[in-house]
């Protein structure tokens, strides 16, 4: 499935990037309340994602080994950090303030750094309120509902819409939408709308796959949204 796929490439593109200066940061997000591992697409993990170049996946993985202190370097850090919060602000601000951090200068020199799963979660062009993981999300959706029940009448669709803070009336054009995607449905009318083009992206992606996978992808999502 392309999804899995994307996910290699993703894990690859990470271990280049990573350096270990960065336990600062992801410790700082570990301590965060509740302490303990966060959940792989709450806000703030996504963010830091976003800011690092670095697949939410693989930044899990590694709160993952904080929270097992099994390596040196993170024993160090814990020792020194865990129990002054400040001392780890004032850390983190200094290495964010360093000449490079984030803009492809001293932390990504000899890197080539493109843009894959961070296009994930940028504003589309063809309508800013939406982003490419709210229209999985609704795509999820649409698999669990009939034609019949794609209106904003329907609990489902005023739910989703409350979750990701944009009208239910827009739930249900993405959901018109992707019912011009739909091949089973053979629709004879053509779709006008600007969303499409991306709503077609996310069907190829998505569409043909695994709705049990989707599913739990879209699931997790919810977190960013709750957060």
């Amino acid at each position: 499935m392309a999804k899995k796929q994307y996910s290699l490439h993703a894990h690859q593109q990470a271990g280049r990037l990573w350096q270990d200066d960065y336990w600062l940061l992801l410790m700082q997000q570990y301590l965060r309340q509740p302490v303990g591992i966060k959940p792989v697409y709450s806000r703030q993990m996504v963010e830091l994602s976003l800011e690092l170049h670095i697949t939410p996946q693989e930044l899990h993985q590694r709160m993952g080994e904080i929270a097992r202190l099994r390596i040196p370097r993170i024993e160090r850090i814990w020792q020194e950090y865990s129990q002054n919060p400040r001392r780890l602000s004032r850390a983190v601000q200094l290495l964010r303030s360093m000449k490079g951090f984030n803009s492809g200068g001293n932390f990504f020199e000899g890197v080539d750094v493109q843009e894959t799963f961070e296009r994930d979660f940028r504003p589309l062009s063809e309508d800013p309120r939406l982003t490419p993981i709210m229209l999985t999300m609704v795509l999820d959706l649409y698999f669990r509902l009939t034609p019949i029940t794609m209106v904003g009448e329907t609990p489902e669709v005023q739910e989703l819409g409350r979750l990701m803070r944009i009208p239910t009336s827009l739930v249900v054009d993405i959901l018109s939408v992707f019912q011009h995607c739909d091949p089973y449905l053979r629709r004879r009318d053509k779709s006008e709308s600007a969303l499409l083009a991306p709503c077609q992206k996310i069907w190829q992606q998505y569409g043909n796959g695994d709705a049990r996978e989707l599913a739990d992808y879209a699931e997790q999502l919810k977190a960013y949204f709750k957060s």
